[in-house]
């Protein structure tokens, strides 16, 4: 079985992401997998400058949202990113978010980004040799 790789970060919802009414526009929870997704390469060593570095960027080129309850203005939001290993070369997550003070789930959803050559936007087919050493470092072949 393998190992799931998670991780979790609060984020705080901004007064520019809420309607008049205070709710926050739908466009900003794929922000806040953003959000996820930088602070889990952050902790697991998969950040944006650290693939860029190495030659490549990974676009992403699926996402998927399913709202269950309304955030607003004020509000914290824990955003869990599970990282979903695959043989393909793609990174792929998912992710949950809850109110932090009720902790209720507020929204599910999932990306799915690609390997491109930095300098010729080549859409890689195998797995860039740090992204397997990665997967092995992590268990997660």
């Amino acid at each position: 079985m393998q190992k799931e790789l998670v991780n979790r970060t609060e984020v705080l919802v901004r007064f520019n992401e809420a309607d008049p009414l205070g709710i926050v526009w739908h466009g900003h929870y794929i922000r806040y997998f953003e959000d996820g997704r930088e602070a889990f390469g952050k902790n697991h060593g998969l950040g944006y400058l650290d693939v860029f570095k190495l030659g490549f960027v990974t676009p992403v080129v699926n996402v998927q949202c399913d709202f269950k309850k309304s955030l607003r203005f004020g509000d914290r939001v824990i955003v869990e990113s599970i990282f979903l290993p695959c043989e393909a070369a793609k990174i792929k997550f998912k992710y949950r978010l809850y109110n932090a003070a009720t902790m209720e789930l507020v929204a599910t959803g999932s990306s799915v980004q690609v390997f491109l050559d930095k300098e010729h936007s080549i859409l890689q087919l195998n797995n860039p040799p740090f992204f397997e050493a990665w997967k092995t470092q992590h268990e997660l072949l």
